[in-house]
């Protein structure tokens, strides 16, 4: 494999790691090089984004890398953050908004035991549009992070507490909670969308 193979394999686990990035060590070892390679491979990848008409760039903090939006590009980002098209949340965002919103606080693997799929995507999209939050950590081994809905959360479905979730029914299965908790969410989206329009 050469080094242009190993850069977009590297952009592409740099993208797939979302909010977390990824630390030199831990892309030796996914790609199996050493430190000297990976060093290589990120100059060239910094290069590349600073020097080209890109979008994008990688942002180092202190040994993890993650890839972000240039800050020269902010207004556009507003822009798209202000229209409607961007209020509407995916299947996917919605059915990890309803697991959050009932089951809080919970980590991320809980959340993905429940909906049975990697729920890394849609937590991080209710991150960035502040719909939920960190509310701390779980103890034992890692310490995952635990999140919960923020105030956001509750502005946008015209809550004024959590209290006024409606009860999910006594006898659903625990399968059932994502699906009953779904389907509350999705009124509230095809009200909320109706009232924007």
């Amino acid at each position: 494999m050469d080094i242009k193979e190993f850069k977009a394999i590297t952009e592409g686990l740099l993208f797939a790691s979302g909010d977390e990035g990824l630390s030199k060590k831990q892309l030796q070892k996914i790609l199996e090089l050493n430190r000297a390679e990976i060093d290589h491979i990120i100059n060239e990848l910094v290069y590349e984004y600073e020097h080209l008409e890109r979008g994008i760039t990688i942002m180092q903090s202190k040994d993890i890398y993650h890839l972000t939006t240039k800050p020269e590009h902010t207004f556009y980002y507003q822009k798209l953050m202000e229209t409607p098209q961007s209020s509407r949340l995916s299947q996917a965002a919605l059915e990890t908004l309803a697991i959050i919103a009932y089951k809080q606080p919970i980590t991320r693997t809980e959340i993905e035991e429940i909906r049975g799929v990697n729920s890394d995507r849609p937590v991080q999209t209710l991150v960035t549009r502040s719909l939920v939050e960190e509310v701390g950590r779980k103890e034992g081994v890692g310490r995952p992070i635990l999140f919960g809905t923020s105030k956001d959360f509750l502005t946008y479905f015209g809550l004024k507490s959590i209290e006024e979730l409606p009860p999910l029914p006594e006898d659903v299965e625990q399968e059932d909670v994502e699906q009953e908790a779904d389907l509350f969410f999705e009124r509230f989206k095809e009200s909320w969308s109706a009232d924007k329009e």
